[in-house]
């Protein structure tokens, strides 16, 4: 009994740790550090294919406020973050369409986003 008990706390153990490791790969690139070149370009296109209908996609932005807002215009508010946005992109809006976003496609279209960023 005791030796069935020790084989669950070192399975246990095992997934724990295994659990950490993933944990810790996902915070080193959630990290604020750049974005990859081609997620970047995959969410323009995405945001070029179901955006532009509505929003100014390019990383111009006039400064008006307006409704709904420009891509660069969000990308500058100070509480954007990259969290934030694929939260947002993974919610359904009632003034928005009802897209139905992968979750690498929110990584794609939050990293655009997130591109038009002025320092």
């Amino acid at each position: 009994m005791l030796n069935q008990h020790a084989v669950w706390r070192h399975a246990l153990l095992i997934l724990l740790v295994g659990m950490a490791a993933l944990l810790l790969l996902r915070l080193h690139q959630a990290n604020g550090a750049e974005q990859p070149s081609d997620s970047i370009t995959t969410g323009h296109r995405l945001a070029e294919a179901w955006c532009m209908e509505c929003h100014l996609v390019g990383p111009l932005a006039t400064g008006a406020k307006k409704v709904p807002p420009d891509f660069a215009a969000v990308a500058n508010r100070p509480s954007t973050t990259v969290l934030w946005l694929k939260v947002f992109l993974k919610t359904s809006h009632p003034t928005m369409p009802n897209i139905i976003i992968g979750p690498g496609q929110a990584d794609d279209l939050a990293n655009y986003i997130m591109s038009l960023k002025r320092d």
